[in-house]
C-alpha cells in the first residue's frame, strides 16, 4: 500500500467518525485528558497543518474554535493528500523531533499514527464504531514501539497500560498509547 493510499484510508476513517458527531457531542470529554471532542478535532487539524508546514514552510494557521471543524478537517486532510500525491513534495526531506526524513515518511509514520489513535478517541467519546483498520494498527505499532520513551511526555501519550492476556492487536496498541479499552 502506498503512503497516499494508507493516508487516505486513515483520514477517511477519521472523516467518518467526525461526520458522526452530533451537535450536542462537541463538548463531551475524550480519552485524552482535558480534551473535549472539539479540542480533539482541533488537535488533529492542527497536527495536519503543522506537518504540511514541514514541507511548505510557514506557520500553521490556528484552528478557529467557532469554525466548522468538519470543513477545517476536509481542507487540512485534502492539503496533506495533495502534498503526498505531489512527487516533489513527497520526496522533500523534512526535519523534526523524529529526525530528517522524506515528507512522505513523516505522513506515513507520524501523521497516520496520530490520526489513527485519535480516530479511536473520537469514536469512544461519541459512541461510534471503535474498530480500526488492522493494517493501519500494525503500521502504527511498528512506528511507535521504537520511540516509546520519546512519546511519554507532557502533551504526548499517557503511561502504557498492561494489556489483558489474549488482547487483540488493536487493544495492545491502544493500551500502549495509554488508552483504557
Amino acid at each position: 500500500m502506498t503512503t497516499d493510499e494508507r493516508y487516505r484510508s486513515v483520514a477517511d476513517a477519521f472523516s467518518t467518525r467526525l461526520a458522526g458527531v452530533d451537535e450536542n457531542q462537541w463538548s463531551l470529554p475524550t480519552p485524552c485528558a482535558d480534551w473535549t471532542v472539539s479540542d480533539l478535532a482541533a488537535h488533529v487539524i492542527t497536527t495536519h497543518r503543522r506537518v504540511l508546514c514541514a514541507v511548505d514552510g510557514g506557520e500553521p494557521a490556528v484552528v478557529d474554535a467557532e469554525a466548522d471543524l468538519a470543513v477545517e478537517w476536509r481542507q487540512a486532510s485534502q492539503a496533506i493528500a495533495d502534498a503526498v500525491a505531489d512527487e516533489a513534495k513527497a520526496n522533500t526531506t523534512v526535519g523534526g523531533m523524529f529526525g530528517e526524513q522524506p515528507f512522505e515518511s513523516l505522513v506515513a509514520r507520524l501523521l497516520c499514527s496520530d490520526t489513527l489513535i485519535h480516530t479511536w478517541d473520537l469514536a469512544r467519546a461519541t459512541g461510534q464504531d471503535e474498530r480500526l483498520d488492522p493494517a493501519a494498527v500494525a503500521r502504527c505499532e511498528e512506528f511507535l514501539a521504537p520511540i516509546d520513551e520519546a512519546i511519554r511526555r507532557p502533551g504526548g501519550f499517557a503511561p502504557k497500560i498492561e494489556p489483558p492476556a489474549g488482547a487483540d492487536e488493536q487493544t495492545r496498541l491502544l493500551n500502549f498509547a495509554g488508552r483504557a479499552v
